[in-house]
């Protein structure tokens, strides 16, 4: 393999190995790269799925509208740093992205671009997985023969890492002095937790972690005699604890070792405070999410749906913005409650002047969802078969419908008869919107007879070497 073809291995590898932990850490997700591996090379892209495009003109008054003057500040930067030593570069502020990227004097500059979905906890450490994959760039592009399968295999399985390392940046920031508790650990410890039933059931209440030098200050219920303290690693003992906290505000309190006693103190800002509900979970730093964590790994959701696209259909409709916010206040209450109560629904938003005569339970007189005393009813409606049908001025005209329509040729029998339903349904109405809540807990937004929140699929790009493009090229629009 030439020199050539191995560099540009080396992008591709590492872009891949992003996007799939990436895409395991969040949902499917792009990722593209924006560099220039010597001073005076052209600016290159490598965007196999096309993140960037859309961001053109951004790119263009960057890169191109002042001449060379960012290569001028980078050179400046770089004269006197040592060998690999990475300067972080600015935050290119592309609207709907997450972006990491720096200089070294062994690889001028680069840009990693990913998607900020907006259910994520925090952007943080997605930011530490491309800062890591900028480093392994570096080396990777500069070593000849480099092993760079390991490089892949650390970026595809870096979640519990990357949660490590803001954790790293947030106490470097708050603790004065050096702190003495191994993160990885902890955090290795909270997901086996997560994962040990007590009596067949999932662990519930808070246990957090603070540095032995911060616990004094805290006022506790009861302590555990030292020499009796047990150690965070053992997990099904600290389980057994967990009976003690749950459904209270009482806590855990451990110093990174042993579990030192219960209190009912606010968690310290500087704690890390793992919050077991169940069958899932939130990691957080005080009061701040950093991930949730189910499924034996950390994940960036809030578990929330954030129904953006239901947000966007309700502005573009005919109805006033005072009723269409109102409207998505109580849909997003409904679709939330659906939920967190681990059971599907359906809801049918009747956009028409004359709404649909469906057949269910109709209400006489129609229920209004303004009034608050009416939501906890409809709530439990929600757990009825069938739909709820709902129109523009957020009243409810019937519960229990039936939806029917023609077989439309793009639905998923994977999905079930709820979602498949929905779309025919759609399909067959105009102004019509359905919010499909499956049991566990996915979100389906149909309008027209299409999900419009569907999932994007990416694909691996690692079974072959793509040529790069300049970003003139790409600009120009040509494509991978």
């Amino acid at each position: 393999m030439n020199d050539a073809s191995y560099k540009k291995l080396c992008i591709a590898n590492i872009l891949n190995g992003v996007t799939e932990g990436l895409s395991k850490y969040s949902r499917p997700t792009r990722v593209a790269l924006v560099f220039a591996a010597a001073p005076d090379d052209p600016v290159s892209i490598f965007d196999p799925q096309s993140l960037l495009r859309g961001h053109e003109s951004k790119l263009e008054d960057i890169f191109f509208a002042n001449g060379n003057q960012w290569r001028l500040r980078i050179k400046e930067n770089i004269l006197s740093q040592p060998r690999d030593y990475m300067i972080p570069e600015n935050d290119l502020e592309l609207s709907g992205l997450i972006s990491y990227g720096g200089s070294a004097s062994d690889f001028f500059y680069q840009m990693w671009f990913t998607e900020h979905h907006p259910d994520m906890c925090s952007v943080y450490p997605t930011e530490r997985w491309l800062e890591q994959a900028s480093s392994l760039l570096i080396h990777d592009y500069n070593t000849r023969n480099a092993p760079i399968n390991s490089s892949d295999y650390v970026l595809k399985n870096y979640s519990l890492q990357a949660v490590a390392d803001h954790i790293v940046d947030v106490w470097d920031k708050l603790l004065e002095v050096d702190y003495i508790i191994q993160i990885p650990p902890i955090l290795n410890d909270i997901l086996n937790i997560s994962k040990t039933r007590e009596e067949g059931a999932w662990a519930r209440g808070v246990l957090f972690f603070a540095d032995p030098r911060r616990i004094e200050p805290l006022s506790f219920l009861t302590k555990i005699q030292k020499h009796e303290r047990p150690m965070v690693s053992n997990v099904k003992h600290i389980r057994k604890l967990l009976v003690a906290v749950e459904r209270s505000n009482r806590k855990l309190v451990s110093d990174g070792r042993t579990i030192i006693g219960i209190t009912d103190s606010p968690v310290p800002e500087s704690a890390i405070a793992a919050e077991f509900n169940g069958d899932y979970g939130f990691l957080r730093m005080g009061n701040e999410k950093i991930a949730s964590f189910f499924d034996g790994s950390f994940h960036s959701t809030t578990r929330e749906a954030k129904l953006v696209e239901l947000e966007e259909l309700l502005l573009d409709s005919k109805i006033e913005t005072q009723a269409s916010t109102s409207l998505f206040r109580v849909v997003s209450h409904l679709v939330h409650n659906a939920g967190h109560g681990r059971h599907g629904c359906t809801l049918v938003i009747d956009l028409n002047t004359t709404p649909l005569r469906l057949a269910g339970h109709v209400l006489e007189p129609p229920i209004s969802l303004l009034e608050p005393k009416n939501i906890d009813l409809v709530c439990s409606l929600l757990r009825i078969d069938g739909a709820i049908h709902l129109t523009s001025d957020a009243r409810i005209h019937g519960f229990g419908c039936l939806l029917d329509g023609n077989t439309v040729t793009w639905e998923n029998m994977a999905r079930g008869a709820r979602y498949n339903s929905a779309l025919r349904f759609s399909a067959a109405n105009s102004h019509i919107i359905v919010v499909v809540v499956s049991a566990d807990r996915p979100v389906s937004i149909i309008y027209n007879g299409i999900e419009i929140n569907a999932f994007r699929q990416w694909h691996p790009v690692y079974h072959y070497t793509p040529e790069l493009l300049s970003l003139k090229q790409y600009l120009n629009g040509a494509f991978l």
